[in-house]
């Protein structure tokens, strides 16, 4: 099993460390984005992620378009590129040239050199989300200026631990 492989608690290693989510469109371009809100567990009998990206996010298109995803973890002298990756958009800037990240495509997914883990993920499910199924309404206050995140659930095919 790829979680006894990794042998971290991944929820931990998102929410404190963050981690770049990636997409490879048909076309070879690929944008990627700072993330910290998901989860790992066991669902229909698979290791499964889950990650949250809004539409207005550049980094959405890339998402719908390809059916694998990779989510990369850093070690800590990477942080303050993790952070502006979160902060600027792929449509403004090249985010690879800007942090200095050596990127490549590799049968779709996205990969960083330097990536202290990098998890391919191949889509399962998306569901938008949505304020009438909110039974813990305070947290609709992560929504005032901005949509609704789309959820996927990802099965976990491939884990590069360097």
């Amino acid at each position: 099993m790829i979680y006894e492989k990794i042998g971290a608690p991944l929820c931990t290693r998102l929410n404190d460390r963050f981690a770049l989510l990636g997409a490879v469109k048909n076309d070879g371009s690929y944008n990627f984005m700072t993330v910290s809100w998901g989860g790992f567990g066991i669902l229909w009998g698979k290791e499964v992620c889950f990650v949250f990206v809004r539409p207005e996010r550049h980094t959405f298109s890339f998402c719908e378009s390809s059916n694998t995803f990779t989510l990369s973890f850093f070690d800590d002298e990477r942080r303050s590129d993790l952070l502006t990756c979160g902060k600027k958009s792929g449509r403004d800037i090249d985010k690879a040239k800007e942090c200095g990240f050596d990127v490549s495509c590799e049968s779709g997914a996205l990969k960083f050199k330097d990536a202290a883990l990098t998890l391919t993920l191949r889509k399962m499910y998306a569901q938008d989300l949505s304020e009438e199924c909110f039974f813990d309404k305070s947290a609709l206050s992560f929504y005032k200026d901005s949509g609704y995140h789309r959820m996927y659930v990802c099965e976990l095919i491939c884990a590069d631990i360097k």
